[in-house]
């Protein structure tokens, strides 16, 4: 699958799923009789940037598309989601979730599921060894939960760096630059909760 850098240096967004976010992007602003320039100026970047990211071929970080997402009164993972179904449980059958995230080397990042506003995200990541990701400071009080699966993930924050084992979990405040790491010998997989503030 074709990808675009995400802004980090540290992996890639997926084609994919910068077209869908960008046709969304577009649908909500023009549902809101919102200029580009309008969307733009509330979203803190510039209007090229705004119009690439529309057009989906822009190479923004997650940060970024969370601004524009929220200036337009909603969340990244709310742009993503499919038609709500009837009843109070969505489910979403295997192969469908969306790949977002992932490096040369073999690493990758899916949105299993969300709630509504964006209160929680439920991700699977896989790291190769060797492989990291860059993370951006989320809003203040922000927080993201890890229960690794297998291998061994090494997080890191501000000068803290702790490795979370198989069958262990993790807390991190993640209202500031952060990182994962696979730094050991297997592939690490492990499921990941975003809270965002």
């Amino acid at each position: 699958m074709a990808a675009a850098e995400d802004g980090t240096g540290e992996g890639l967004l997926t084609q994919q799923f910068l077209a869908q976010i960008g046709q969304r992007v577009r649908e909500r602003r023009t549902a809101q009789s919102l200029t580009v320039q309008q969307l733009a100026d509330r979203s803190e970047i510039s209007r090229r940037l705004l119009t690439q990211i529309e057009l989906g071929q822009a190479n923004p970080s997650l940060v970024t598309i969370t601004r524009v997402a929220r200036a337009l009164g909603t969340e990244t993972t709310t742009l993503l989601e499919a038609p709500a179904t009837a009843g109070p449980i969505s489910v979403h059958e295997p192969g469908t979730h969306t790949l977002v995230w992932s490096s040369e080397a073999g690493s990758a990042a899916y949105l299993l599921a969300a709630a509504h506003g964006r209160t929680a995200d439920l991700w699977r990541w896989e790291l190769v060894p060797g492989d990291r990701y860059v993370g951006q400071p989320d809003p203040a009080r922000s927080q993201e939960l890890f229960h690794v699966l297998s291998g061994t993930l090494t997080i890191t924050a501000d000068d803290q760096v702790v490795e979370v084992r198989a069958g262990g979990s993790a807390r991190l405040d993640s209202d500031r630059a952060y990182s994962y790491a696979n730094e050991g010998r297997a592939r690490c997989v492990f499921v990941r909760v975003v809270s965002l503030a």
